[in-house]
């Protein structure tokens, strides 16, 4: 975003691993913050004018196209503050019939929304908080977090805020196009598996969706945390139709083989064209800049330095002649 076309190349004083920078910007492409380049798109050019990770400022970005942006920005704003509830060891029980009031059954994130809105509702007292387990303070930091994001939505990238309403399933249509690429699919009760990875993991006894009555086939989750198991840590339900609209990089509907191969072959042509333009782009800009140099240095040869052998030669001022 600040002009380094080849960030490979680029002299770091300090720099990272080349696997590192090659793993970041195949995931900002995935997102679509980079075209099939590596050049920055106008979507990556938004995301960065927000202090979030690539994830949810794509999340928030596509939320004003969804309609959503009112409560996709408090759903970022409370995952960008610590754990809102809280379970004491001697109230276990109590903890966690109250934190049930809160669930939405399809999404972890659709819960912290519910809780936010909750608390606004009661108008954000502390005592509120202290009879729901609910940290006060991080639900304080949350407020402050979504006034912030609000300000540069508003200003710095003039996008108005819209509400969803009563129709919560664009919100999930919100997250999947931000999180497609940490997908599972359900192998067994409360287990599932990357898609990706293939890695097995867990619904934690915390979620929402733990104890919903029945296991949806497809989720997609915030972040993975390893304690005894791997636990997906604010889960929510998805539609696999989205995972292949908003990620066909990994995931297409089932087709016939001749289709399948057709699709994939025209994505591969679509690269290979924008590499080949992009390539024929960047000889034609050396070229002028060379001849721009060359320009440069002739004009530079021309230049007359005073008292030289080839300084242009003075008329002499005629000596008087004194009268003997």
């Amino acid at each position: 975003s600040i002009g380094i076309e080849n960030l490979l190349d680029f002299d770091f004083l300090d720099p990272p691993p080349l696997d590192t920078i090659k793993t970041s910007m195949y995931q900002l492409w995935t997102l679509g913050s980079l075209d099939n380049t590596g050049q920055i798109t106008s979507l990556g050019r938004k995301m960065v004018e927000l202090p979030l990770d690539p994830a949810p400022a794509k999340m928030l970005v596509a939320a004003h196209q969804l309609g959503c942006t009112e409560e996709v920005v408090t759903i970022v704003s409370m995952l960008a503050v610590p754990s809102v509830f809280y379970r004491p060891k001697e109230r276990l029980e109590e903890s966690d019939a109250a934190r049930e009031k809160f669930f939405v059954p399809e999404s972890d994130h659709l819960t912290l929304l519910n809780l936010y809105l909750q608390w606004c509702s009661n108008g954000c007292r502390d005592s509120w908080c202290t009879r729901h387990f609910v940290h006060s303070k991080s639900m304080r930091k949350a407020r402050e977090v979504r006034d912030q994001l609000v300000d540069i939505l508003k200003g710095s990238l003039k996008l108005e805020l819209k509400s969803a309403g009563a129709n919560w399933d664009s919100i999930r249509q919100c997250i999947c196009s931000a999180y497609f690429h940490q997908a599972a699919r359900v192998k067994s009760l409360g287990e599932y598996n990357d898609l990706r990875t293939g890695m097995p993991c867990h619904l934690h006894p915390t979620s929402a969706l733990y104890g919903m009555g029945y296991t949806p086939d497809y989720i997609v989750y915030h972040e993975l945390v390893f304690t005894s198991k791997e636990y997906m840590q604010c889960v929510t339900a998805v539609d696999p139709k989205w995972l292949a609209e908003m990620g066909p990089m990994f995931f297409s509907l089932r087709e016939a083989g001749a289709s399948r191969r057709k699709h994939a072959d025209l994505h591969q042509a679509k690269m290979e064209s924008e590499f080949q333009m992009a390539q024929e782009e960047e000889a034609a800009r050396v070229a002028a800049e060379r001849l721009r140099a060359q320009s440069r240095s002739a004009s530079r040869s021309q230049i007359v330095t005073p008292g030289g052998a080839n300084s242009i030669p003075r008329f002499k001022t005629p000596r008087r002649r004194a009268n003997m």
